[in-house]
């Protein structure tokens, strides 16, 4: 006899709407749902927490976080790999897509941008076929147009290796996210210690880089992911002109747009937008671009990113929740709307037949208290 587990007297956050109901698992799926206080027995009593799906994070570069804890600290990639996992279940995601970049920069080795996509994406292939780890976990290429050996790791990847997301970043300095030079040297600066005359041989080299292979690189990327049958997204789109060409690319999903002018552009073209969750918790982007809030004000805020803070994500939902005043709506953010834009139809959703991927939580002084994770009907936090 199949064992199923009952959650009752729970808040149950549908796509549309938060109702009091009971839903009940079976191996790893979602078998029924029904509206009403009542606690069956045997059922695990909720005590009115909020029951949602488990959190679909797109782009996360935490993983890159735990490979260097520190500048120019290493760690080893299998136990980066698992802490990352521990810490995303933690955080109530259930789907990630870890964002790995592609890309290196070689003829300046202090620049902190070695290879290592490919032996990273063996790695997390192989925890996962071990079944160590606790959550979901994709692939997500960003590949940085501004390199000198894209073309050549692209080329490491196939169709076997299930790459749901390419990405193009372009992280030349005085343009998309860095406008500002000022921001992209506090930021590098921050990370890297170099004098002023190695900073200024370094800014020089990556505008050579980008002037060379730019355009090439940029039309590698489009071809890897028709190749490779992942989706398309563009990466800091800072004017209309910029979404036109990644709309003529193919792109679905556009992260992190810097300006409302590219995020109207991406919303007339029917490009779904990420914005991070730093930005919308801490009230503007760390980089002077445009701030979260204004584009969930605007109707121009599509999909929530933890980016480089995974408890973030809970915690911007549920702002964009106050937001709009309808907290399903800001739920979908980082649930069903991430899991359709990639084409994920057996998760997002509170309905018969998903997978058992949920999360429980209450909400303290504004602030969301996730109280467990249940990751293919098994609690993993």
């Amino acid at each position: 006899m199949t064992e199923q587990t009952i959650f009752a007297n729970a808040r149950l956050i549908l796509n549309d709407e938060v109702v009091a109901g009971s839903l009940v698992i079976a191996d790893g799926f979602i078998t029924d749902i029904n509206q009403g206080a009542s606690v069956p027995k045997g059922s695990i009593d909720l005590q009115g927490d909020y029951l949602s799906p488990g959190l679909v994070e797109l782009h996360t570069d935490n993983v890159e976080r735990h490979l260097e804890p520190r500048p120019k600290v290493s760690w080893p990639f299998r136990a980066a790999i698992l802490a990352h996992d521990r810490e995303l279940a933690g955080a109530g995601i259930t789907t990630v897509f870890d964002a790995i970049r592609v890309g290196s920069i070689v003829s300046d080795t202090g620049s902190g941008y070695p290879k290592y996509a490919r032996q990273m994406t063996d790695e997390i292939m192989g925890v996962r076929a071990a079944g160590l780890l606790r959550i979901s976990h994709h692939i997500h290429l960003r590949a940085e147009i501004c390199s000198e050996t894209l073309i050549d790791e692209l080329d490491e990847f196939s169709g076997d290796d299930r790459i749901g997301i390419v990405s193009m970043m372009d992280h030349t300095p005085g343009q998309r996210q860095f406008v500002d030079l000022s921001k992209f040297e506090t930021y590098v600066r921050g990370k890297r210690p170099y004098t002023d005359a190695q900073w200024d041989a370094y800014v020089d080299l990556l505008y050579a880089i980008q002037a060379r292979l730019g355009t090439k690189h940029e039309a590698a990327t489009v071809a890897a992911a028709k190749r490779l049958g992942a989706t398309l997204a563009s990466h800091d789109d800072t004017t209309a002109d910029q979404v036109a060409s990644s709309q003529s690319y193919g792109v679905r999903v556009a992260e992190f747009p810097t300006t409302v002018a590219a995020a109207d552009a991406c919303h007339a073209n029917g490009i779904a937008t990420i914005m991070g969750a730093p930005n919308l918790i801490r009230g503007g982007s760390h980089s002077g671009n445009v701030a979260a809030a204004d584009l969930a004000q605007m109707d121009r805020l599509d999909i929530l990113s933890s980016d480089y803070v995974p408890a973030g994500l809970l915690m911007a939902a549920v702002q964009l929740g106050d937001i709009w005043g309808n907290l399903a709506r800001g739920m979908r953010t980082v649930t069903d709307t991430p899991a359709q834009a990639v084409g994920l139809i057996d998760r997002g959703t509170l309905a018969v037949g998903q997978r058992a991927d949920l999360i429980r939580f209450a909400i303290k002084d504004q602030t969301p208290v996730l109280q467990e994770t249940w990751s293919a009907g098994k609690r993993v936090s």
